[in-house]
């Protein structure tokens, strides 16, 4: 997510709520500057306004006195059906959520860990109280029966931590990112044509700023010979925008013409800004309001494919990759995440590899191929990170990997909460 980028949202679009697909963050081009500046006056220039002192932000997580008078009781907070038995076309996955709770607490046992909470800004949570509220709740998960028993447990023995989220009473923008795969070739041909790159081995050395998306790959995507970045392919793709969104995401699963599979992986990126294309083509009044989401954009870009060359360059980042094989997704903490069970958030202010729990709308699959919302509590793992998942109200959400997958992703958007889970003792 991460930056390790490794998998970033799909932050093509926005929603009619919350600008969609993270990777996530939106970033408006800059303004012109005017053809003249105004020239400040002598007083002016003698007294400058200077802040008489910086204020504080206040901490990203509050400590809440819980009410649990709610009902019914599937509708309250930490009632989790999809870890006993499964709902609205997914199975259950109990075993999975173990399973990643045991990649947080592999990750608990490095020296990144340590380091990382040594600093931890917030009172009270610190990596031996995460480390002891995951063993707690794993225990808690494999003994009990129904929603309904782990629910009551954690409300007991849990202390929780919510999120001040983007306007300070809680409110916490979702949207959701997956591991697509694509076809793609280790050979350019006259159909493989779109390249992903290698990181250039003097890229530390690389003067600031840095080249931008045009200067590296054309306005066409198709710059090739006349790139700086010859001879660094790594693989090469039938669409341009295949190769775009493997940018976005940070990863992807490959399905090679030789027949082999593989995965690309973040390696690292140039220095710039993310810029949300489909605010850029709303903007422009390219795209509707109704529109805007990740499949509506990918619909105008197939009805109009000569506006890719015109908006793709706007996001002026450009990500390198490397062949990790075939490997699982990996989150920003360096272990596996979880479809459903993990998310990225930004890793400056909140706990990595910690349990929390997120209330929020999201799409789920119905018996005739669509897509119908519901709103769910599920018990998550704080795994990942993304360029641009800042501040206490963002949250991505892993939705896993293929077309399904990325459905989903592409439409999910919207408001919701989120708590850490600490032990009481």
């Amino acid at each position: 997510m991460k930056k390790m980028f490794a998998l970033v949202s799909l932050s093509l679009g926005i929603t009619l709520v919350t600008p969609v697909f993270s990777a996530s963050a939106q970033v408006r081009l800059p303004r012109r500057l005017p053809r003249s500046l105004p020239v400040p006056s002598q007083s002016q220039e003698l007294s400058p306004q200077i802040p008489s002192k910086l204020e504080t932000p206040p901490p990203a997580l509050k400590p809440m006195d819980m009410d649990f008078e709610c009902s019914p009781r599937h509708a309250c907070l930490g009632w989790d059906s999809q870890l006993f038995w499964g709902r609205f076309g997914k199975t259950a996955d109990r075993w999975s959520m173990v399973r990643s709770i045991d990649h947080s607490l592999r990750y608990l046992k490095t020296p990144t860990a340590a380091r990382v909470y040594a600093d931890y800004p917030i009172e009270g949570i610190t990596l031996e109280r995460v480390r002891r509220s995951l063993l707690r709740f794993r225990q808690l998960l494999l003994k009990s029966k129904t929603p309904t028993q782990l629910q009551d447990a954690v409300r007991r023995e849990f202390e929780f931590y919510k999120s001040i989220g983007n306007d300070g009473q809680g409110t916490v923008k979702f949207t959701s990112y997956y591991e697509p795969i694509y076809e793609a070739s280790r050979q350019r041909t006259s159909v493989y044509k779109y390249p992903l790159y290698r990181l250039p081995p003097d890229f530390a050395q690389w003067p600031q700023p840095h080249p931008k998306r045009l200067e590296l790959e054309g306005k066409d995507g198709l710059l090739g010979d006349k790139s700086p970045l010859k001879g660094l392919e790594l693989f090469w793709f039938r669409n341009r925008l295949d190769a775009y969104l493997i940018h976005i995401q940070g990863s992807a699963k490959l399905k090679l013409t030789d027949g082999t599979t593989t995965s690309v992986g973040y390696a690292n990126g140039t220095q710039y800004p993310w810029t949300s294309i489909g605010k850029e083509l709303l903007k422009d009044e390219r795209i509707t309001r109704k529109s805007a989401s990740m499949p509506g954009i990918l619909r105008h870009f197939k009805l109009n494919p000569e506006d890719m060359n015109e908006y793709l360059p706007r996001w002026e980042r450009f990500i390198f990759f490397r062949d990790k094989g075939n490997t699982p997704a990996v989150g920003s903490i360096g272990v596996p995440v979880t479809a459903d069970r993990s998310i990225a958030t930004d890793k400056s202010i909140m706990p990595p590899g910690a349990l929390a729990i997120i209330n929020s709308s999201f799409p789920y699959p119905t018996k005739g191929g669509g897509l119908t919302y519901r709103r769910v509590s599920r018990f998550v793992l704080d795994q990942d990170t993304g360029s641009a998942i800042k501040g206490p109200g963002r949250v991505d959400y892993f939705a896993g990997r293929g077309k399904i997958a990325g459905d989903r992703a592409g439409v999910t958007g919207g408001p919701g909460t989120l708590y850490y889970l600490l032990l009481k003792k």
